[in-house]
């Protein structure tokens, strides 16, 4: 396939610094786009839908890109979704009913190429199991860290770790918001091996 311009569709900090990583040029831009969930939808089927809606919403506006869009959906055992708590006291619950047990996070990511309307689609599982925390461990995290903006109520890439007694999956940015080892394999599939660029 010919080279296009790489768009993130997302105005995450946390996604732009892992594509970053990646070595290509891109452009980032924000998708409108509604993420309630529709009554039944499993977690991985929401975290597709928003995904590719996402790239979907901007292709419009940018005809000749590769537009990559990432959503990502937690779940607690009972099938309770874990949205970003956006408060101190959302994230204290959030990790409070998260403490001793095992949350799967699911990240959905496509790739799509605006002008053909060929698309990638993957949903990256990835599995967490906290330590049992005390009020006061929870307590000292949020105040350290601040973690509203973060599905969850953790920064993986920061103290967040000291909250979990194991991880399980394949790719560990997948918890940060962007799976990077999925994403080199649709580039590669395309014919853009972020090793092998100019």
């Amino acid at each position: 396939m010919h080279r296009k311009p790489l768009l993130l569709a997302s105005s995450s900090k946390y996604r732009h610094e892992l594509l970053a990583r990646l070595g290509l040029p891109f452009s980032n831009a924000s998708p409108n786009i509604d993420e309630t969930p529709i009554t039944g939808e499993s977690p991985d089927d929401l975290a597709l839908r928003l995904a590719e809606s996402k790239a979907r919403a901007l292709a419009p506006l940018y005809p000749e890109h590769w537009i990559i869009g990432s959503d990502q959906v937690a779940a607690l055992p009972d099938g309770t979704l874990l949205s970003k708590p956006g408060s101190y006291s959302n994230a204290c619950e959030q990790l409070a009913r998260s403490s001793g047990q095992s949350v799967i996070f699911l990240t959905g990511l496509a790739l799509l190429d605006a002008n053909s309307g060929a698309l990638q689609t993957c949903c990256e599982q990835f599995t967490v199991h906290f330590r049992n925390l005390s009020a006061r461990e929870i307590d000292a995290y949020i105040r350290k860290e601040a973690p509203y903006d973060c599905a969850g109520s953790f920064k993986m890439e920061g103290l967040g770790i000291t909250l979990f007694r194991e991880l399980q999956g394949r790719d560990p940015n997948s918890l940060i918001g962007l799976p990077l080892i999925a994403l080199t394999d649709m580039l590669t599939a395309w014919g853009r091996n972020p090793l092998l660029e100019p």
